[in-house]
């Protein structure tokens, strides 16, 4: 699994509620992150939209994924959009090279 938050996933500096949030999904962000990674790869690259079909996630679950993964260098921007459903451009996530 994908842990390069120490196990934790990351919050908000003074934010009750973002700790809180935190703490709640600890025990299944790494999970989480390495099925996001998986799926990005499989895809040849994915907006959040194509990740929360593809893997069932609740849109804050996965954007939440996707920003650790990009704070850890495993995946960046493609440099390319696509449309999500609500026909809104959004970035396409790679795996890092």
């Amino acid at each position: 699994m994908i842990e390069p938050f120490n196990g934790r996933p990351p919050f908000v500096s003074g934010s009750e509620t973002s700790e809180d949030a935190a703490d709640s999904v600890a025990h299944t962000a790494g999970f989480m992150r390495a099925k996001v990674l998986r799926a990005i790869v499989a895809s040849d690259g994915a907006t959040c939209d194509e990740i929360e079909i593809a893997l069932g996630m609740p849109h804050q679950t996965a954007s939440a994924r996707i920003r650790e993964l990009v704070l850890a260098g495993h995946i960046a921007d493609a440099g390319t959009v696509r449309l999500t459903r609500r026909k809104r451009r959004a970035v396409v996530w790679k795996a890092a090279r």
